[in-house]
């Protein structure tokens, strides 16, 4: 197997992955903070506040794997 044939196969895996475990980590960050404003409603503004920053740092993870799959599709041939 060459780099481009071990490349093609791992890129999209590696998306995938990355892809799974953002929704997994968005399902315990959120799930948790909606547990949270159950059991104290007047905090909801600082538990959103920190749940969003949350997200976002989640999600960057699926966004530098998307960014790194087209760095590296350039390497395909």
């Amino acid at each position: 197997m060459d780099t481009s044939s071990a490349l093609s196969l791992a890129l999209p895996i590696g998306l995938g992955l990355a892809a799974i475990g953002s929704g997994i980590g968005f399902q315990g960050a959120i799930g948790k903070a909606m547990e949270a404003i159950g059991r104290q409603p007047e905090a909801s503004g600082k538990i959103q506040t920190a749940m969003i920053i949350g997200a976002g740092l989640i999600e960057a993870l699926t966004i530098y794997a998307f960014v790194t799959v087209f760095l590296l599709m350039g390497k395909i041939q």
